[in-house]
């Protein structure tokens, strides 16, 4: 069976034929949408069971079920390959195993895209493929709708996304990635837990978007008649805990900003956060180095990831720790740079090649040279540690530097990972820090949050880390689309 290829031009053409194959089988009281089947085994479990020691007579009987992805006719007897959630498994169908004149009459006419079921038992070909020497079989969903060309898969991006479906059809490696990005996940609870931390939930909607400098999406409850906020963090809620007395806690949600889309950026991303009492921002070190290298010992089974631009970056061994203001002078050249006025700073940036907008604060212009030019350099792990205090308002400042908090930003393959801090417990300062944010920022001050805070938060390290940009590095995604099930796109208007 040759099946057509799928040009625009006669997709239509192939849907309508397809439809009236429908209608025929419901005229001859053959159900194409049936309720069930049986399915005993997987691809995978089905062809494990094959035993090469024994005769074909005496090999297991399995029935599975899937989606069929090839259909080869020769004559009286054709090779199908059925694919399921393990991959896919050849069945052999002949016209003299079935009814009379079901062969002829029904399997011939199935196509590709259908979901059957067979049962038969296990041999294996003389090219040494296991397969299913079908008995019986059932057409369990007909489809309507061609799948992408076989040789060329789906391959248009806006497709991809717009229709992941398909693409899970076609394209072995997202297949792939997307059981790598559960694993990851599961991988990421099972460590956690084994350090005694407790995963709990916290609001997605918010009276107040807190936890980060982002702008929120804003919705409307009915019900209560005020507005509120999608979140942008998980921190606040989160630290909550902490007062509550709960020193091991961690979060696993979906976060939402209302900002850009690019290969790193979606407005709808998956976060892990977690927090730790009586510890800091180097116990948080220890703690995120040991999580992402158990995390790629177990899925990828390697602490060497290839890139597909040629790089390997090495999660073993010790990892580099470097400080902000060193990488921005060695970058820079300039041991004054941190002396200059702002105008100033906005006229060497520029020299360096940066577009650099010139109502930018003094130290938002210092870290567009670490973003622009430093951070896509940090390929191999690195902390990079004390950034200016003005940038996060949520962490203790240095005892030694009170320029500069007790943070690092791990960067690996050009990218920030995971920020972690000792988490500012003063609610005094909290709220000067605060105090000096609002008006800059969109959105208002926590006051219930820095109430919770002075009822006492013991002292404690935060981490969080963006699982997307994760699952990048250790899948080899190009984009953060291709790490996202669905990503946001913007919908195709309908012509009237």
């Amino acid at each position: 069976m040759t099946e057509q290829k799928n040009s625009p031009e006669n997709t239509h053409d192939l849907y309508a034929v397809r439809l009236e194959k429908l209608e025929n089988l419901c005229k001859e009281g053959r159900n194409p949408f049936a309720s069930n089947c049986l399915q005993t085994h997987t691809s995978k479990e089905a062809a494990d069971l094959y035993e090469a020691d024994i005769p074909d007579e005496e090999q297991p009987k399995v029935a599975v079920a899937g989606r069929i992805v090839v259909f080869r006719v020769m004559g009286k007897a054709s090779f199908i390959k059925i694919q399921d959630r393990d991959g896919q498994i050849q069945a052999y169908v002949t016209r003299d195993e079935l009814a009379e004149g079901e062969y002829n009459t029904y399997f011939k006419k199935l196509d590709v895209g259908d979901i059957i079921g067979v049962e038969g038992r296990l041999f294996k070909t003389k090219t040494g493929e296991i397969t299913v020497r079908a008995q019986s079989y059932i057409l369990v969903t007909k489809s309507l709708r061609p799948l992408p060309e076989k040789w060329s898969g789906l391959t248009d991006d806006d497709k991809i996304y717009r229709q992941r479906y398909l693409d899970l059809i076609v394209n072995k490696d997202s297949r792939k990635r997307f059981k790598q990005r559960a694993k990851i996940i599961q991988e990421m609870r099972t460590f956690l837990w084994d350090r005694d931390f407790t995963e709990v939930e916290t609001p997605m909607l918010q009276s107040v978007a807190g936890g980060a400098a982002a702008r929120p999406f804003i919705t409307h409850s009915n019900a209560l008649d005020c507005d509120f906020y999608m979140r942008i963090a998980l921190e606040l809620y989160l630290k909550r805990m902490l007062v509550a007395g709960e020193d091991r806690v961690f979060e696993i949600g979906r976060v939402f900003r209302n900002e850009g889309l690019s290969r790193r950026h979606n407005p709808e991303f998956t976060m892990l956060e977690l927090y730790q009492a009586y510890t800091d921002f180097r116990g948080m070190m220890e703690l995120t180095q040991s999580l992402i290298q158990h995390v790629a010992q177990a899925v990828i089974g390697s602490l060497e990831i290839a890139r597909p631009e040629g790089k390997v970056i090495h999660l073993g061994g010790e990892w580099r720790e470097a400080k902000y203001k060193d990488l921005i002078l060695e970058c820079t050249g300039d041991e004054k740079w941190f002396d200059y006025s702002r105008e100033e700073k906005l006229q060497k940036a520029r020299a360096l090649g940066i577009e650099v907008d010139g109502e930018l604060e003094d130290y938002e212009i210092t870290n567009n040279v670490f973003e622009k030019l430093i951070e896509p350099t940090l390929i191999e792990p690195t902390f990079v540690t004390y950034i200016p205090k003005e940038l996060c308002p949520l962490a203790k400042i240095t005892q030694e530097d009170d320029s500069t908090i007790d943070v690092f930003e791990l960067c690996i393959n050009g990218q920030e990972i995971a920020p972690a801090y000792s988490e500012q417990n003063d609610p005094i300062i909290q709220r000067e820090m605060f105090e000096a944010q609002v008006g800059e920022e969109q959105h208002d001050m926590d006051g219930d949050f820095l109430n919770a805070l002075e009822h006492g938060m013991p002292p404690a390290g935060g981490m969080g880390l963006g699982i997307d940009r994760l699952i990048i590095l250790l899948t080899g995604a190009e984009s953060i689309r291709d790490t996202i099930l669905f990503p946001s796109l913007k919908p195709i208007k309908k012509e009237r």
